[in-house]
């Protein structure tokens, strides 16, 4: 079994995501560890090709994946799309692949996997993020990293990169100005807020 620990470089140990990979895992041991976890919300677990990555994360992770998620339902609601947020509700493949993804969503009605997950990432962490989600089938999945969103779709098993979603409800977001929205929020959300609102009433 190896170890890689990965955590980016902050002024405050408190901000920093903690980030470690086990490869050689079984499935079976994967559900152990699992069952381990279950009563904290602060560890998010994935798992592939017998590898499982353990995430911790950090204030600077939680507050932009907040951000991001309270955008995406500002946007829905300003135009009257019905939603499901789920979270990180975990995704699995029984025996394969499990994924707790920082965002994820159902639009429109519930179907057997979402229509769309989203992480945050500030660690190079495993490869295997866009494998994982390609083995559940999700749709669309989009990265947040180094304050650009990379939007990737699955066409015929396999992830195209995407400049514009396309989920037929989320066919009007503007992804430069959710981008600069997220970014600025870090300096005020209320800004951030009413700058995105007033952009979607025009």
């Amino acid at each position: 079994m190896t170890q890689a620990l990965s955590r980016p470089t902050t002024s405050s140990e408190q901000d920093r995501d903690q980030h470690l990979i086990y490869s050689g895992i079984t499935w079976e041991q994967f559900k152990l560890i699992q069952a381990g976890f279950a009563d904290s919300n602060r560890v998010r677990l994935f798992y592939y090709q017998d590898t499982i990555e353990i995430l911790m994360p950090g204030y600077t992770h939680e507050f932009y994946k907040t951000i991001i998620g309270f955008l995406i339902e500002l946007f829905c609601l300003e135009n009257g799309i019905e939603f499901e947020p789920t979270g990180s509700m975990t995704q699995q493949r029984e025996g394969e692949v499990s994924v707790e993804p920082d965002e994820s969503y159902y639009f429109g009605t519930s179907k057997p996997t979402p229509d769309l997950v989203i992480e945050v990432v500030f660690t190079s962490g495993s490869p295997k993020k866009l494998q994982r989600y390609q083995a559940l089938e999700i749709p669309e999945v989009w990265f947040w990293q180094d304050g650009i969103f990379s939007l990737y779709r699955l066409r015929d098993r396999t992830y195209e990169v995407i400049s514009q979603s396309e989920i037929p409800e989320l066919a009007g977001l503007d992804i430069e100005l959710l981008t600069r929205c997220v970014a600025m929020a870090k300096t005020s959300r209320l800004e951030a807020a009413n700058t995105f609102r007033n952009a979607l009433k025009k």
